[in-house]
């Protein structure tokens, strides 16, 4: 695409599916929610995606953006989002020697999405000031934003905004109004099942062999572990796999340990969890433990209970 150019989201039926097959190429899974996803902001939506992190949001979206060739601009929603820093600030420099003009304007994100027709992403999306989601409101009711001694900015026609926002952590968000949902859509994403984490795992740490593959296979368990233990609020995602995963083949090597069915290889896997997964938990304000003890229990569970819990014969 020339800087001449406008992208434009494709509308027909045909141009729409060879585009969602094209996208899907990227992804392991997730089918429905990128079909959803992609339905939204093709129809000119835009869309909070709810979600605890590392399930696939910005993949989703990468994959789209790419696919239509439009930027993905990304911002962090908290108390420091300013609607100066979303929209944009006048070079204080300049401003100095030339007066206040449309030339010395810094455009901020939301800005430079609007001109350049890219996705907006504000991850965190409830964690900012109420003040900085109305210039939001702003943007996404008019498509277009006035800008004192700037004029007013229109959005390209693939301009959307994505917000996410993660349902298990309530410290720091504020409860938006009925104006904010009313202009979003939404789509609940959640963790995807064994099969496929197992795949993504794979997929990024080129784990392979017979080592490789206990190695996907336990450490998606005791990841997937973390998210139903009760002494645990917010368990890990997808990536605390790979990182034990990855952690875990260089151990091995460290310890010239290359069979699973090798005394040490439990204690290799416990390891690695530690490293890995202790700093993505975050337990429940009242239990008195440390995210050790509670891995601990989690290997416990998977290498010395569960091996025999199936029925004798």
């Amino acid at each position: 695409m020339t800087t001449n150019e406008v992208a434009t989201a494709p509308t027909d039926p045909a141009g729409l599916q060879r585009s969602r097959e094209r996208i899907a190429r990227h992804l392991v899974g997730r089918e429905r929610e990128l079909e959803l996803t992609l339905a939204a902001v093709a129809a000119g939506r835009d869309i909070v995606l709810e979600g605890p992190p590392g399930t696939s949001k910005t993949t989703i979206l990468g994959a789209i953006t790419e696919e239509w060739g439009i930027p993905l601009l990304f911002v962090e929603g908290n108390a420091d989002l300013t609607p100066a820093k979303l929209v944009g600030h006048h070079n204080p420099a300049r401003v100095l020697r030339e007066d206040y003009s449309a030339d010395n304007f810094v455009p901020g994100p939301l800005v430079e999405a609007m001109q350049r027709g890219g996705f907006l992403y504000i991850e965190e999306f409830n964690r900012a000031p109420e003040d900085t989601l109305n210039t939001l409101l702003t943007a996404m009711a008019d498509r277009s934003l006035a800008i004192p001694r700037v004029g007013r900015i229109r959005a390209a026609p693939t301009f959307r905004v994505i917000a996410s926002m993660n349902p298990y952590d309530n410290v720091g968000t504020t409860r938006l109004s009925t104006s904010v949902h009313d202009r979003l859509n939404r789509l609940a994403v959640d963790y995807q099942d064994a099969d496929a984490e197992e795949r993504i795992v794979i997929l990024r740490t080129e784990a392979d062999g017979e080592l490789g593959a206990r190695l996907v296979r336990d450490a998606v368990a005791v990841t997937r572990a973390t998210r139903d233990h009760p002494d645990i609020r917010q368990g890990s995602s997808v990536r605390g796999a790979i990182d034990t995963v990855l952690v875990a083949l260089r151990l091995a090597a460290l310890r010239d340990l290359d069979d699973p069915d090798s005394p040490g290889y439990p204690e290799l896997v416990y390891d690695a969890m530690i490293v890995a997964l202790s700093g993505r938990i975050h337990l429940d304000e009242a239990v008195d433990a440390t995210p050790e003890r509670v891995l601990r229990e989690i290997w416990e569970d998977h290498f010395v209970l569960a091996p025999h819990r199936a029925d004798p014969g």
